[in-house]
């Protein structure tokens, strides 16, 4: 058992959630479903929590209610090692979200995600600065993340 797990607060939607995620995520894992007893302010019967995996990160989900709502203050990073792997979860947690500047998009739950491909991290600490730069500033351009433009402005100058 891992002693942190991120524990993600919803408006009714845990289940909802869980099965979205573990239907992207190629090794991914459905856990426990709690549900409201006798006793609580939920419906008996309702979902309360739910447990899941993601590529071995194990999350909660959590029908809290309307109170909090979640922010890009806390987002998931997703590292992917090529372009093909960029699209599709890039794609699939884009439906029904809204996309944002530099990876980030905003799932339809709220949640804050990173779609990042590992080249990325290695251009910008690039030990030509110039380079690294030349791809920092083609990333800011960037919605979804484009290896092959972030590679063209590492290596000639370009976008």
């Amino acid at each position: 058992m891992r002693r942190i797990t991120p524990c993600l607060w919803f408006d009714g939607k845990a289940e909802e959630a869980m099965n979205f995620y573990t239907s992207i995520f190629k090794n991914a894992k459905v856990g426990d479903v709690m549900r409201w007893g006798d006793t609580g302010p939920g419906q008996k019967g309702s979902v309360l929590t739910v447990t899941f995996e993601l590529d071995g990160q194990e999350f909660i989900g959590l029908n809290g209610g309307p109170m909090f709502q979640f922010s890009p203050a806390v987002s998931f990073f997703v590292r992917c090692e090529n372009q093909e792997e960029v699209d599709y979860y890039w794609d699939r947690l884009l439906e029904g979200g809204t996309p944002g500047q530099c990876g980030w998009l905003t799932d339809k739950f709220g949640v804050s995600w990173q779609v990042v491909p590992t080249i990325l991290g290695d251009m910008l600490k690039d030990t030509d600065a110039e380079k690294a730069n030349r791809v920092m500033a083609a990333m800011m351009k960037q919605i979804k993340l484009d290896i092959g433009l972030l590679k063209e402005a590492h290596e000639s100058g370009g976008p």
